[in-house]
């Protein structure tokens, strides 16, 4: 499988050559094909506006006319499709912002929609909607009734608060109520793609607007899908993690009366790179069965000498009164390329339907 920084490359650029020349036929395109010699060092997205910018250099003019070289590649070249579309989007959207007219805005959204099967429109869409977001949003508002489940999914994927490797909408945060009708008309979607979709936006509104997620979620359980509850879960994720009481209440993780026996540690030195394994006992002290969101927090010491925590999932149960459950997890500290990890103090606790136990300190030592 390649890295992600390879999605783009020399392939790629050959491929949105070819489908260019073939609707600007003798054309030099002397930018697309210096671009497939320099993307060796860059990352995905730097690859993606390097083929944009290229392929807005080598079809100048208005932006009727990239429109029509793109509709023609669409048209008459059967690859062009994959991971090219993430450079041509981007340079319609780039080409109908400077061309500064509503007719060349809608028609940009337009082609949008259309070739988003082909891969995603959805980094493109950022353009547009950071020019004039309430156009885009009466626009992607129909796209929610689209017979594609890919046009609906672009509705709800495209305006994510935090869509991963695209670039921001300060407005969507700015405005958090801004997307609730795409998000309304969406989450009883028979696609699971698309619903899956509105999850993780719904999650992304959490982090910034916990209680108008939490009130989202709870309109939608009201008048639920068969598919409801699983996407309300998912898309309070973090919020079950932060042990926010409203998302925990909705989801049926009421206050419980507990008693905790750990996390017991196997060690209280791991070896840098290495793991450390708890355990831990929990029983339902109460005279009412306990459901229990069970997850467990790891304390990581940091380079100033401070410390951070990230909360992991671990399981979910309901108890009757007096029954005890056993955890065990091992924890891992082996060297990631999205981690980075400090020698020093740490601990591990667990955080039972939003409340934390007493935490279990170890050491985790230096490299050798």
């Amino acid at each position: 499988m390649p890295f992600a920084d390879e999605l783009i490359n020399v392939h790629t650029a050959q491929l949105l050559t070819r489908a260019v020349r073939s609707a600007l036929p003798g054309a030099e395109l002397a930018s697309l094909r210096a671009a497939a010699r320099r993307l060796g060092p860059l990352s995905l997205r730097e690859r993606a506006d390097l083929l944009r910018d290229a392929l807005l250099a080598d079809v100048p003019g208005h932006y009727a006319e990239l429109a029509r070289v793109v509709r023609a590649a669409r048209d008459g070249v059967p690859e062009f499709g994959g991971w090219l579309i993430w450079p041509v989007t981007g340079a319609v959207a780039t080409k109908a912002v400077a061309d500064g007219t509503d007719a060349a805005f809608d028609d940009a959204m337009a082609l949008l929609a259309d070739l988003t099967g082909r891969l995603t429109s959805e980094f493109a869409l950022r353009i547009l909607l950071r020019h004039d977001l309430d156009r885009a949003l009466r626009i992607i508002a129909g796209w929610t009734a689209s017979p594609d489940a890919d046009v609906r999914r672009l509705a709800s994927e495209g305006t994510r608060p935090y869509l991963p490797w695209s670039i921001r909408v300060p407005e969507l945060v700015a405005r958090p109520g801004a997307t609730a009708p795409v998000l309304d008309a969406l989450y009883g979607d028979a696609s699971e793609y698309v619903r899956r979709s509105v999850a993780n936006h719904l999650n992304d509104l959490s982090r910034d607007h916990a209680d108008l997620a939490v009130a989202t979620a709870r309109r939608w359980l009201d008048a639920p899908a068969p598919t409801t509850g699983r996407l309300v879960r998912h898309g309070l994720r973090t919020l079950v993690k932060r042990g926010h009481p409203g998302a925990l209440e909705l989801l049926g993780f009421a206050p419980a009366t507990l008693e905790i026996d750990g996390p017991v540690l196997d060690r209280t030195r791991v070896p840098f790179g290495g793991s450390v394994r708890f355990t831990a006992a929990i029983r339902n002290a109460g005279a009412e069965d306990a459901r229990l969101a069970i997850d467990y927090v790891v304390h990581h010491h940091k380079a100033n000498g401070s410390q951070s925590t990230k909360t992991f999932k671990l399981t979910t149960r309901t108890l009757a009164p007096d029954e005890t459950i056993a955890v065990t997890r091992e924890h891992s500290f082996r060297l990631l390329t999205t981690r980075r990890y400090h020698p020093g103090p740490h601990a591990i606790a667990l955080q039972i339907n939003g409340v934390t136990s007493d935490r279990a300190e170890f050491e985790l030592q230096a490299p050798d």
